[in-house]
């Protein structure tokens, strides 16, 4: 089977500590991109480099006929500062690779070694394609990769990709068939009002009055107009007018998030956000400005793929390996514009151990794994990938 030696464990802790102590925000992974690109040169690959700024593609052919399967990892960091004590450390200030980015960059590192040393045993056809991407967080670095043609110039027939996962514990696999991640929505309304003294306010359009009122009929959305066994959540994150105590202001202003879960709810919801401010709004004789922006789409594995990546586990690890639970999360992935192309999976390789102190969660400033889960995430993807092309 499709394990990882000592030697390539030793290389995926050095490439990721590397990437983690060097982190970059979204498009500016210009020395990221330049290390992932010297290691391909150094195994004699040949890549594309600078789509979408700073994304990298190589592509990887058997020799023999057959589908092409993407496999990405992301590259881009946070604006966070770190706060672990440990040698690898970021040594940018307010920078940190503090998702697991950086783990996901090295085991793609890690699979082209593989590849070039091991090709006959990973592909048994067919062609890999191994994405490097920018800009996962909030840059929508896949749609950009998908813009500048990668799918159709490589013509690309499904897609996976792994991600490191402090909810579930190192040696687990978390996959799931179908929804497994939220589309991500980001909204702003500006409510103009009329503005007056606080005493008097039969003179004025109270903004802040309105305002509360559309944070509430907001969650109308959830409670009845998304299925009960489906899953929404509307947050308004910021609210704020007004400087005086006894002055009410003209404008409010809100800011807020909307997760759905899957392709219909994902189609339903913008309509259905515009109708209820607005017409909140003008029930109280105030006018609203929206700003309404998509981010990620919802991440939807295709079962097929999804069973593909369970038997690998299962191959790798032992029948045991496989969990759900802490596996669908409302937290929202750009993986999800490949996965709405082409069939794909994603899935969770457990990172988090507690006797290690590996518990903190993502986006935080503690936040650490297990690297102990780099070889599994590797052995896993191996095997994936054998199991696809051997079958199509």
């Amino acid at each position: 089977m499709n394990k990882v030696s000592a030697s390539r464990s030793k290389e995926l802790v050095a490439n990721r500590r590397h990437i983690h102590k060097h982190p970059e925000l979204k498009y500016e992974e210009v020395s990221t991109a330049d290390y992932v690109a010297k290691h391909l040169k150094s195994l004699h690959l040949d890549f594309e480099s600078g789509i979408a700024e700073t994304g990298i593609v190589c592509l990887i052919d058997s020799g023999k006929p057959g589908k092409t399967l993407l496999v990405r990892a992301d590259m881009d960091a946070l604006p966070i500062v770190e706060e672990n004590s440990v040698d690898y450390v970021s040594v940018h200030s307010g920078i940190m690779h503090a998702c697991g980015h950086d783990a996901h960059t090295s085991v793609l590192m890690g699979l082209a070694s593989e590849l070039r040393e091991n090709l006959k045993d990973i592909l048994p056809k067919g062609k890999i394609l191994l994405v490097f991407q920018p800009a996962e967080e909030g840059g929508q670095g896949a749609d950009r990769m998908i813009e500048a043609g990668i799918l159709e110039k490589y013509n690309v027939s499904a897609a996976v990709a792994l991600h490191v996962w402090n909810h579930i514990p190192v040696g687990k696999i978390g996959v799931v068939d179908g929804p497994m991640m939220a589309a991500v929505d980001e909204f702003s309304i500006t409510v103009k009002g009329v503005s007056g003294h606080g005493a008097m306010p039969q003179h004025t359009v109270d903004p802040i009055l309105v305002g509360s009122h559309i944070v509430t009929a907001l969650q109308s959305i959830v409670s009845r107009n998304t299925d009960p066994l489906d899953s929404c959540v509307v947050t308004v994150g910021a609210f704020h007018s007004g400087h005086a105590f006894n002055v009410i202001s003209e404008v409010a202003e809100l800011k807020g998030t909307i997760r759905t879960f899957t392709k219909e709810m994902y189609e339903r919801v913008p309509s259905l956000f515009q109708r209820i401010v607005t017409n909140t709004a003008e029930s109280f004789g105030a006018s609203v400005n929206i700003e309404y922006q998509r981010t990620n789409q919802p991440t939807i594995n295709d079962p097929y793929m999804a069973s593909l990546v369970r038997k690998a586990a299962q191959n790798i690890l032992g029948k045991d390996c496989l969990t759900e639970e802490h596996t669908k999360t409302m937290g929202g992935e750009d993986f999800s514009a490949f996965l709405m192309r082409v069939p794909g999976c994603y899935f969770f390789v457990g990172s988090m151990n507690p006797q290690k102190g590996f518990i903190h969660p993502h986006h935080s400033s503690k936040f650490d794994i297990d690297e102990d889960s780099l070889p599994i995430g590797l052995a896993v993807m191996k095997e994936a990938i054998r199991l696809y092309l051997e079958e199509n």
